[in-house]
């Protein structure tokens, strides 16, 4: 089943990198908190600021709450709302799209429990605006709904304790990808976008994380050229019991 599973992935993606691709660079910051208000629930707090490579352009801004549901240890449901705003180049202006999130997600220690590997699989319901220049001026000329599955595997890998504090360096390996479901105008493709990410973080007290990293992003389109945008990914997470 695995097997086959992982045909069909190879297939789709080796089309969609077969058609011409534009690449670029681009600086991520985020900062991403979970907190736990009592033994079953908490919420979640995120923003993300996405700019060019050489910090001038902003090129989309993001914003997520939701509220958790825990149910166990390592085992959560998770839902809410997102904003975003995406630069156009063709319009010189920002336009809108708002999310509904549902995400299941599964951690588990290994090695001692010096490892942790999590498994989230996430849908979206999107709403996104189409704007275009009608006379010099920026007019939105419909709103089209898309819905999206995505599946992120990460991976932490402890490398080293430093003794004096109860800061733990430890090394990020992860990949996620998008799925399309359904017709809609937004991207008619099937495989929509991978990001895969390498880096380093830095764990205090198992309540705050820093990690820099480097992003490799693989956008589809089916109304301009596939995008591969290299990315430095500069990270502040915190999990805090209230």
């Amino acid at each position: 089943m695995f097997r086959k599973v992982a045909l069909i992935f190879l297939v789709i993606t080796s089309k969609s990198f077969a058609q011409k691709t534009v690449q670029d660079q681009s600086v991520w910051f985020a900062y991403t908190g979970q907190y736990k208000a009592s033994e079953k629930w908490g919420y979640h707090i995120e923003a993300q600021f996405r700019l060019d490579n050489e910090l001038e352009q902003n090129l989309q801004n993001l914003y997520r709450i939701g509220g958790i549901y825990y149910l166990s240890k390592n085992q959560s449901l998770t839902a809410g709302l997102s904003l975003i705003k995406t630069y156009s180049v063709s319009t010189d202006a920002f336009f809108t799209e708002n999310r509904i999130w549902q995400q299941y997600q599964l951690n588990k220690k290994w090695n001692s429990e010096k490892n942790t590997i999590t498994h989230r699989v996430r849908l979206e319901e999107r709403w996104v605006d189409q704007i275009t220049l009608i006379d010099d001026e920026v007019k939105k000329l419909a709103t089209n709904y898309q819905s999206r599955v995505r599946y992120l595997n990460r991976n932490l890998f402890h490398l080293y304790n430093f003794k004096s504090t109860n800061e733990e360096l430890y090394a990020v390996v992860q990949n996620e990808v998008f799925f399309n479901i359904g017709n809609n105008k937004v991207n008619s493709k099937f495989f929509d976008q991978n990001r895969f990410l390498v880096g380093l973080g830095l764990n205090y007290n198992n309540n705050i994380r820093i990690e820099l990293g480097y992003l490799n992003h693989y956008i589809t389109s089916s109304s301009a050229q596939n995008l591969m945008r290299h990315t430095v990914s500069v990270s502040l997470i915190q999990n805090l019991v209230l």
